[in-house]
């Protein structure tokens, strides 16, 4: 090498840090002061539910096929509204009966919410997914689900916004009758 070369590489070298090194230290505080994502941030997956409190899931499997990690599990089960029967979870025949993702396997790339036909499953703005438990981070049905709004009713109970699960899906705005009228 030339002499030109082994002088001024160091140098060089050392650049960016002599740059950097009069510059204000910008520091995040995290745990105490928690910035806000952006809008479209893909973090936690919640489970919807319907104005009168039942699930949007119909336990077709579309979203665990999608999963290129192979994170979710489902397992569909017919709405039984006989008088045997456990009740009506969602408008449709079927609903999950067991939902389940691993964030152990999770990618949180978005695509299982792509293939939901019902826009049962979404992703929230929620990211501390982190812990020092691993059977913790398999999600159950129970977790992911959307909270009861005032209004809504826990299910299983019969359909409340209309007779026909057709009303559900178009989204048309009915009234919620009570279940005691």
């Amino acid at each position: 090498m030339s002499v030109k070369g082994n002088l001024w590489d160091p140098v060089a070298g050392f650049g960016v840090t002599f740059r950097t090194m009069f510059k204000k230290v910008v520091t995040e505080q995290y745990p105490f002061e928690k910035v806000p994502t952006a809008p479209r941030f893909h973090g936690r997956h919640q489970l919807n539910r319907w104005p009168d409190g039942l699930e949007k899931c119909v336990g077709c499997e579309l979203c665990a096929w999608a999963c290129p990690a192979d994170a979710i599990y489902v397992e569909g089960a017919s709405n039984d509204e006989s008088a045997n029967g456990e009740g009506r979870f969602s408008p449709g025949e079927r609903y999950g009966r067991v939902y389940q993702i691993n964030y152990l396997r999770c990618i949180l790339c978005g695509l299982c919410i792509e293939a939901c036909p019902t826009r049962a499953l979404t992703m929230t703005n929620e990211y501390e997914l982190a812990d020092d438990n691993r059977e913790a981070l398999i999600y159950e049905k129970s977790d992911l689900l959307a909270p009861l709004l005032p209004g809504m009713t826990e299910p299983p109970h019969a359909m409340q916004i209309s007779d026909d699960h057709h009303d559900y899906y178009r989204g048309k705005q009915l009234p919620i009758v009570e279940v005691g009228e």
